[in-house]
């Protein structure tokens, strides 16, 4: 049986060429592309250097023996490799699944050809059935959560293990249930002025190439800008 996941990220993996700074993401279809680019590193001896979006990832580049390095030394990203939760009929993006929506929008905001992953069940008309990711500083988070409720959604705590979910950079995460968001644009600018809020998930007119992995092995390669 195919995985459409892997294939997605097996077949991004196949735009990084030698000598390109690169921008690794994180998530399950983010972890087929991240052992690829360790493959071919390998096997063909591929020269890059790259930033992670998230700990994970970067541990996982160091097993695979792909350089990491850090924001001194890389001021811009040649190509950055990505999953997403949900991706919009106008390409917008909700991202975060994984508590990594600060650091990948960094990284996205240095890249000059972002690629974005995703199995079938992740391309939707409109964002909103995945809840939205926010994350937010842990002072006056309550507050803030009420804020978020005022702007129509419902939110909720982020758990793991019965425990509050921590970011790498040390915040919360409330995933905010919108139901439907019409305007991701509009939606974005008023949780941004939100105090206590650090980032949020939706990602807009961000992405250059979209690569759809499907059940019965196809791919779905669409160039946007």
């Amino acid at each position: 049986m195919n995985n459409p996941k892997q294939i997605a990220g097996e077949k991004a993996a196949e735009y990084i060429e030698n000598g390109m700074c690169v921008g690794l993401g994180t998530g399950s279809t983010a972890y087929f592309a991240i052992q690829k680019i360790g493959q071919r590193v390998k096997e063909e001896g591929l020269q890059v250097k790259c930033l992670a979006t998230s700990k994970e990832s970067e541990q996982l580049a160091k097993e695979l023996n792909i350089p990491i390095y850090t924001f001194d030394e890389i001021k811009e990203l040649d190509v950055t490799i990505d999953g997403a939760d949900e991706v919009d009929k106008n390409y917008n993006l909700i991202k975060g699944g994984g508590g990594a929506l600060l650091r990948e929008k960094i990284i996205a905001y240095i890249t000059k050809h972002y690629i974005i992953i995703a199995d079938e069940s992740k391309v939707v008309d409109t964002l909103g059935k995945f809840h939205l990711p926010v994350e937010v500083v842990q002072f006056g988070w309550q507050i803030t959560f009420s804020h978020l409720q005022q702007l129509g959604c419902i939110p909720k705590l982020r758990e793991k293990n019965n425990e509050v979910f921590i970011t790498d950079n040390g915040n919360y995460i409330l995933d905010c249930d919108f139901t439907e968001i019409k305007n991701p644009k509009t939606l974005q600018a008023n949780i941004h002025a939100v105090p206590g809020v650090v980032e949020v998930g939706l990602f807009i007119e961000r992405v250059n190439t979209l690569i759809v992995g499907h059940k019965d092995g196809s791919i779905e390669v669409k160039s946007i800008k």
